[in-house]
């Protein structure tokens, strides 16, 4: 079952550091948002392998928004 990677606040998607298809680490920085000129980390919750990527780089995204998979 696939892990959802949300945005846990709303901001612009900086840089994804992640492809699809990388073996990536719990605890891992997968995403940089940026919110009122600050650069805040999303890390993936477990490890496993980035499944797809909803997000691109100089998006909007709300709270909660899925920005990628990981199975």
């Amino acid at each position: 079952m696939a892990t959802k990677v949300s945005a846990h606040i709303t901001g612009t998607v900086w840089k994804i550091e992640v492809t699809v298809g990388q073996v990536v680490s719990e605890g891992q920085t997968c995403v940089i948002l940026e919110s009122m000129k600050m650069e805040l980390p999303v890390e993936t919750p477990v490890s496993g392998t980035v499944e797809t990527i909803s997000a691109t780089e100089g998006q909007s995204v709300s709270q909660g928004d899925t920005l990628l998979t990981i199975a």
